[in-house]
């Protein structure tokens, strides 16, 4: 077992500390650490955060290895500075039964380069007709805890009730993708005075406010637990924090593509910017980093979403929906977040590694900077400036819309259970 010192390092955005890592665990966090024979990494006031968790992330495999592996799609999570990540259900075939969720965390174990959790999906084949197999998936080798059929919504609300009740007898979550699917027939960006200049289908707000409103209000009627996929408008915001209010237990998500970029960009016509729920409007990325700083929406989820090159490199109509995420979601927290004062690196632990780790119950991750704590760990490099360049990504798709932007931070080393990962900004 190695022994590895990371020396001056700001634990969480604080004072600069020594950590040492014993193994998988780590055995001291102080100042003037020394270990005999431990390999040193001279941190000079990187921010040393606990391994980052993504409670919303496709790995496409099995059925779309065009896409993206559970390999590539891990290696990305690693260069991203995750330690855990959730696979969505929305594979070929679903993984609506044990044997697909187990398939993908073992896929997961033989890469080595993060955990991967799979989420089950909430209905069979996610056609939204009947309930798959929750316990079953549950007690499986995944032990299944989050079920979703994000990429579609559970609308009938029967369906939803008796997925809320199935979960609450093994303390699951269900996590919704809030789109009611008879008001976005033929959408193809938000709805408002973007989409009329440009005409493009609309994609009313409405459509996502009206199923958190009802979901909230089955949540609370059945006593279990919500988790709202990628909020994106201010009025679901407001719907969240009522529903917090009354004690109701829901959570909720942004994504990062959601606190930085805004429907102006759809008028430039590249795919790129093509997203499931839609760019919003300025009004709404400003309610968004206000919620997350609050407290409302409870932590940020990349919703990795990747596609092949033919799927995003054609006219908008014709594109998929998706961006990826993985290896670029800290810095687009950094700028949008840490940079206008409206969290601290600590509360950036807390919304991107401690509080989604709650959330999908992934045992040893989210967990202190402490002593006897495993050693899951990212060290960021906050001073860096850097172009986004999408052929450097470990990802096997492309399809970002940040190419060629100036974004701040980079990680350069991210340990799981005390193996590194990734040293210096490459994968090991």
């Amino acid at each position: 077992m190695s022994k590895i010192l990371i020396r001056g390092a700001k634990v969480l955005g604080g004072e600069p500390q020594d950590v040492l890592i014993d193994g998988e665990l780590i055995a001291a966090v102080g100042t003037g650490l020394s270990a005999e024979g431990a390999e040193v990494v001279e941190a000079d006031g990187k921010v040393l955060l606990p391994g980052l968790v993504d409670l919303h992330t496709h790995l496409r495999e099995p059925g779309r290895e065009d896409s993206e592996t559970v390999l590539t799609g891990t290696r990305a999570a690693a260069s991203g500075g995750f330690t855990a990540v959730f696979a969505m259900a929305n594979t070929f075939p679903v993984a609506d039964t044990a044997g697909v969720v187990e398939q993908v965390w073992r896929l997961g174990k033989e890469s080595g380069y993060c955990d991967v959790r799979p989420i089950g999906a909430v209905t069979v084949g996610l056609e939204g007709k009947k309930l798959a197999e929750l316990g079953a998936m549950h007690e499986s080798a995944a032990q299944v805890s989050v079920f979703s059929d994000d990429g579609k919504c559970v609308d009938d609300a029967v369906i939803m009730r008796r997925a809320l009740e199935y979960v609450k007898a093994f303390g699951g979550v269900v996590a919704q993708h809030a789109q009611e699917p008879r008001l976005t027939e033929g959408a193809q960006m938000n709805e408002g005075v973007v989409s009329a200049e440009l005409g493009l289908g609309g994609w009313p707000a409405v459509a996502e406010e009206s199923i958190i409103a009802r979901d909230v209000l089955l949540a609370e009627h059945v006593g279990s637990r919500l988790h709202i996929c990628h909020l994106s408008t201010a009025g679901s915001v407001e719907i969240v924090r009522w529903a917090k209010s009354r004690g109701i237990d829901v959570t909720a998500e942004v994504c990062p593509h959601h606190l930085l970029l805004t429907e102006e960009m759809v008028r430039t016509y590249n795919p790129a910017y093509k997203v499931n729920p839609p760019l919003r409007t300025e009004r709404d990325v400003r309610a968004l980093r206000e919620a997350l700083a609050d407290g409302t929406i409870d932590i940020v989820a990349t919703d990795h979403a990747p596609h092949p090159h033919e799927d995003k490199d054609c006219e908008w109509a014709a594109a998929a929906m998706g961006m990826v995420g993985l290896e670029t979601a800290l810095s687009v927290v950094q700028e949008t977040m840490v940079e206008t004062g409206l969290l601290d690196w600590a509360a950036v632990a807390d919304r991107m590694s401690f509080t989604p780790a709650r959330i999908g119950n992934a045992a040893g991750h989210g967990r202190p900077v402490a002593a006897g704590e495993p050693a899951n760990l990212t060290l960021v490099d906050t001073a860096y400036r850097g172009q986004v360049d999408p052929a450097r990504f470990a990802s096997r798709s492309r399809n970002t819309p940040y190419e060629g932007r100036e974004l701040p931070g980079r990680v350069t080393h991210t340990w799981l259970r005390g193996k590194a990962t990734l040293m210096d900004g490459k994968l090991t």
